[in-house]
């Protein structure tokens, strides 16, 4: 009994993370036009406060407008916008907390052709 009570316990708590569910540009993808903004979606809410996201060029120099943050009209995308940007290699830095206090980050690759 004491076994399941420690497994439901994990079980609950990897489950208070808020995770990427998808993102516009995709993980890895190439895309043919540079993107107005990047957003990504999670599986749970997310806390503005503690939430944000970043875009570097290859050169690993910042290249989003700084606005970057939890959409007001939706607690589980996050997003910047971004300028016209060159064809290149860019990096989407992101880290969010949860609503119960857990936080995830993480990024990830896309191109523009």
């Amino acid at each position: 009994m004491l076994a399941g009570a420690a497994l439901a316990l994990a079980v609950g708590a990897a489950w208070a993370h808020a995770f990427p569910d998808h993102s516009e540009p995709r993980v890895g993808s190439t895309v043919d036009a540079p993107p107005a903004a990047i957003r990504i979606w999670f599986d749970g809410q997310i806390e503005p406060v503690f939430s944000t996201i970043r875009v570097e060029n290859a050169d690993k120099r910042r290249v989003d407008q700084g606005d970057g943050g939890v959409d007001p009209g939706d607690n589980r995308v996050l997003q910047v916008r971004v300028p016209p940007l060159p064809s290149g290699r860019y990096r989407v830095y992101w880290s969010v907390v949860a609503r119960d206090g857990h936080r995830t980050e993480g990024d990830f690759p896309f191109r523009i052709k």
